[in-house]
């Protein structure tokens, strides 16, 4: 029987990657849209090797892919331009914001006219409305903060499951911590 601790596994995931996150992330982020791409490109490529390997015939009933051929273009995109499709990422959700921000804003201002609205009930709405704004003209900046906050709570968890381990295995009973924070793994 082999013993995989999946706690100290966990602590050193997390603190590679809250570490990658903080110190590069604009890699990060060209890096996960690289792996979107990725994930686009070997479904199209199964697909069409598929149909390859098939060799349809002329009464046969199997279609071109052509779901793969966009699977594998797009996958192509995402990764040969990772920085362009990171930005229009940014560009939509900044959009988003704004059009929450201002729906929200037309909601408040239509209840006024039905009943009294404090003016504290419009602060959140124009946050989030500045916010889209801010999003649309300094989308890489926020991108790049977006990265580090995440990679900061990476950190924290890795920092917290490690004192976690630490305490609970010197003070639950042995049998108890086994079940805990291992997985027996018979070797093959």
């Amino acid at each position: 029987m082999k013993v995989i601790n999946y706690s100290l596994i966990r602590i050193l995931f997390a603190l590679i990657v809250g570490l990658i996150l903080i110190i590069w992330p604009g890699a990060a982020v060209n890096y996960l849209v690289i792996t979107v791409g990725i994930l686009f490109l070997i479904p199209g490529l199964i697909g069409l090797i598929g149909y390859i390997a098939s060799k349809p015939r002329e009464n046969s009933s199997v279609s071109f892919p052509l779901e793969g051929i966009g699977s594998i273009l797009l996958g192509l995109l995402l990764i040969i331009m990772p920085d362009f499709f990171a930005n229009v990422l940014m560009y939509v959700l900044g959009f988003i914001l704004i059009l929450a921000g201002i729906w929200q804003l037309a909601s408040l201002n239509l209840a006024r006219k039905q009943m009294k609205v404090p003016g504290g009930f419009f602060i959140v709405p124009f946050l989030i409305l500045l916010m889209g704004v801010i999003v649309i003209f300094f989308p890489a900046d926020v991108r790049n903060t977006t990265f580090i906050i995440i990679g900061v709570t990476c950190l924290v968890y890795a920092v917290n499951e490690l004192v976690n381990y630490m305490k609970f295995s010197r003070t639950l009973p042995k049998s108890s911590v086994k079940d805990i924070e291992n997985i027996e793994v018979e070797n093959e």
